[in-house]
C-alpha cells in the first residue's frame, strides 16, 4: 500500500490552501448560519475513479474542528455513487473546508485514475509506468504520491536522487575525451558514490557510449519502435532501459512490447483532469 508522506511535511501546504480560500472568513456562511449549528455531508465519488487524497482532505476538514471519517482509503478503486468519506461537524466548519478539501482529492484521485489507465494498458509486458518532474510546483510530494496510489513508480523527486545526464549537460561537455557521456558518467561516478545514474541517448551510438561508460540505466528518448528494440538488445545485461517522449494511452502498449524496463510519462502529472468528487450535506 502506498505511504503518504511524513504530515510534517505537507502540512504547510494544507493549511496555506485553506487560508487562501478562507481569508479572513465566509461571508456567505457567516451571513446565512449560526456557529451553533450541526451538519453532516458525504463525500462521494460521481465517477469510477482510483481514490487518492482523502487523508489530506481529513486534515482539512480537521482544522475547521469538523470530524472526517473515511470509508475508501487511498489506491481504491471507487465505482460513481460511492461514498468516500462522512463529515460531522459545525455547518459552517463543513463549508469552509469542503472546497479545498475537494480541490485536493480531486486532482490527486485525478492523477491516480489516469496512472490506473497508463497500468492497465501495459498490463502483461515487463514495463513499469514512471512519473517525472513536471509536477505542480509545491505539490511534487502530493503528486507523486498519487501515482503510486495508481499502480505506478516514482522516477525521482528531484534533482538530488539522481544522476540523470541529458541532452544540455553533453553539449557542455560536447569537447571532453573520449567522448561527452564518457567524461559525464565518470564525473558522476567521482562525485556521488552513492547514486544511480542514468544517461539521456537520442541515437544508438549514444547507447553504446552511455553502455561502454557503465551507465545503471540508459533514457530513450523519443525513438520510435524499432529504435527501442534494438537499444534494448545493446543495454541486455548491462544497463536497464526507460523510453521517454510523446508517450499516450495510444502508443504506451506498442512501446512496452519492445522490452524495455521504464516508460516514463509526464502527462501522469501534467495532463490529468480532476475527477468529479462531491460533497453533499444529508438530513
Amino acid at each position: 500500500m502506498p505511504s503518504l508522506p511524513p504530515r510534517a511535511t505537507w502540512l504547510p501546504l494544507v493549511e496555506a490552501a485553506l487560508a487562501e480560500d478562507l481569508g479572513p472568513g465566509d461571508a456567505t456562511s457567516q451571513a446565512l448560519l449560526s456557529p451553533e449549528e450541526r451538519g453532516a455531508a458525504v463525500l462521494e465519488a460521481r465517477a469510477e475513479l482510483v481514490v487518492c487524497g482523502l487523508d489530506v482532505a481529513r486534515e482539512v476538514f480537521a482544522l475547521r474542528g469538523v470530524t472526517c471519517e473515511l470509508v475508501a482509503r487511498d489506491g481504491d478503486a471507487a465505482s460513481a455513487g460511492a461514498p468516500l468519506a462522512h463529515v460531522r461537524g459545525s455547518a459552517i466548519g463543513i463549508l469552509e473546508a469542503e472546497r479545498t478539501a475537494l480541490n485536493f482529492v480531486q486532482r490527486l484521485s485525478g492523477i491516480a485514475t489516469h496512472t490506473r489507465r497508463f497500468r492497465l494498458a501495459v498490463r502483461g509486458t515487463s514495463a513499469e509506468i514512471v512519473d517525472t518532474r513536471k509536477t505542480t510546483p509545491g505539490w511534487r510530494r502530493f503528486e507523486k504520491y498519487a501515482v503510486t496510489c495508481g499502480g505506478g513508480e516514482n522516477h525521482r523527486l528531484g534533482l538530488f536522487d539522481m544522476v540523470l545526464i541529458k541532452d544540455n549537460h553533453l553539449a557542455a561537455l560536447k569537447n571532453a575525451s573520449p567522448n561527452a557521456i564518457a567524461a559525464a558518467v565518470t564525473r558522476a561516478r567521482t562525485e556521488y558514490r552513492t547514486l544511480k545514474v542514468e544517461v539521456e541517448a537520442d541515437t544508438l551510438d549514444q547507447v553504446e557510449q552511455a553502455v561502454a561508460a557503465g551507465a545503471d540505466f540508459v533514457l530513450l528518448d523519443n525513438m520510435n519502435l524499432n529504435q527501442l528494440r534494438l537499444a534494448v538488445e545493446k543495454c541486455r545485461g548491462h544497463a536497464k532501459t526507460e523510453a521517454s517522449g510523446g508517450v499516450n494511452l495510444a502508443t504506451v502498449r506498442p512501446i512496452a512490447e519492445t522490452g524495455v524496463d521504464f516508460i516514463s510519462v509526464g502527462a501522469l502529472t501534467h495532463s490529468a483532469r480532476a475527477v468529479d468528487i462531491g460533497l453533499d450535506f444529508q438530513d
